[in-house]
């Protein structure tokens, strides 16, 4: 009678695929969460420069993430929050046309923002973190 050959799975090699599975699925999810993100092409706002001399940045489209603070008023034009980007304090106008976006103390939010001419800062665009 013949023997029969036994075929099962070294545990050493099912160890192995199962580690390579592991990091092709988290190499995976750090690309998306890097492709996904759309303001990455942008600088980030030089926080110090700014605050030390806004006139400097005027006209110039930065990125910003930071913690809504307060909403410091409202305007036709706008509302005008205060966000903490780090341990600084912004001022950023968010205007009328993206009133849309319920903006509420304490959410974490990624920005596109334009330095105005007065130093004002206004958001492009924005979207929560």
């Amino acid at each position: 009678m013949a023997r029969r050959a036994s075929s099962s799975a070294h545990p050493l090699w099912l160890t192995a695929a199962f580690i390579l599975v592991l990091g092709f699925v988290g190499g995976g999810y750090w690309i998306y969460t890097q492709l996904n993100d759309p303001f990455r092409t942008l600088t980030p706002l030089p926080v110090s420069a700014y605050l030390d001399n806004s006139d400097s940045l005027r006209g110039n489209t930065y990125s910003v993430q930071g913690v809504i603070a307060n909403q410091l008023g409202w305007s036709s034009v706008g509302r005008l929050y205060s966000i903490e980007v780090g341990a600084d304090v912004l001022p950023i106008l968010i205007p009328a046309q993206l009133n849309a976006v319920n903006l509420q103390k304490g959410q974490q939010f990624s920005l596109e923002i334009e330095v105005s001419d007065k130093g004002i800062l206004r958001a492009k665009a924005l979207r929560k973190v």
